[in-house]
């Protein structure tokens, strides 16, 4: 039921929205054909690669992770996908086992102004955990959801459910499109950024100024945003 209503808030947002500013936010732009098709090959291409070159890694992340702290390796990660179209991923887990539990207990320690919970020194997260998200080494596994079209490689990061309702009306806009392991967010300071309207914003800018040429240039950018841990809790 959930679901169908976040289906049907999207499907009921006016194609024009006006912010704060009193600014029109102009309708999303439909991705051509020969672009969707070009960037649906690009994401199975990518995520084929680094699934099989990372094979190695993903193993031994996996052990470390059963090893270290009690619990399953992966991450059930249920989220909102394009369109209001609930998925589930899969994250290496970095948090103790009752995390979502706790979560409920720490909001007024909530560090990011807006709908999302973002804590730096977050007591629920493991000590490899810390270490795998300042590289974003827990992510790896979502190549799989890459790979299968719940994600792609870039575009605007998935909406929790719980995060969803509390969306203002622009902002829904930001899952128009398929949602991504990287975008703008990702090299321009990831949880440096505490306030969600200017996440948002990124990410409508990704929308309305979207290339193929612009995917590239985030891709490439991921990499060494991802190696420095620049921005990373």
């Amino acid at each position: 039921m959930q679901a169908q209503g976040v289906a049907r808030d999207i499907m009921s947002t006016p194609d024009h929205d006006r912010d704060e500013s009193g600014l029109v936010q102009l309708a999303p732009i439909v991705f051509s054909f020969r672009y969707s098709v070009i960037k649906r090959a690009l994401d199975i291409l990518c995520a084929s690669f680094f699934l099989m070159a990372l094979s190695p890694l993903l193993l031994i992340i996996g052990l470390m992770v059963k090893l270290t702290s009690p619990g399953p390796i992966f991450y059930h990660w249920n989220v909102i996908g394009r369109g209001g179209r609930p998925f589930r991923g899969y994250k290496f887990r970095t948090m103790v086992q009752n995390a979502d539990e706790i979560k409920e207990k720490l909001w007024q320690k909530n560090e990011m102004i807006g709908p999302v919970f973002k804590m730096k020194s977050d007591p629920r997260i493991t000590p490899l955990g810390r270490f795998l998200r300042k590289y974003s080494l827990d992510e790896l596994p979502q190549f799989w959801s890459v790979l299968k079209g719940d994600m792609s490689l870039v575009g605007p990061r998935p909406a929790g459910p719980k995060e969803w309702v509390k969306y203002e009306p622009w902002q829904r806009r930001k899952l128009s499109v398929t949602p991504g392991l990287s975008c703008l967010w990702q090299i321009n300071g990831r949880n440096s950024i505490t306030n969600f309207n200017e996440w948002v914003r990124l990410d409508l800018e990704y929308i309305d100024n979207w290339s193929l040429w612009q995917d590239i240039k985030i891709i490439f950018r991921t990499f060494p945003a991802v190696v420095s841990g620049r921005g990373a809790s």
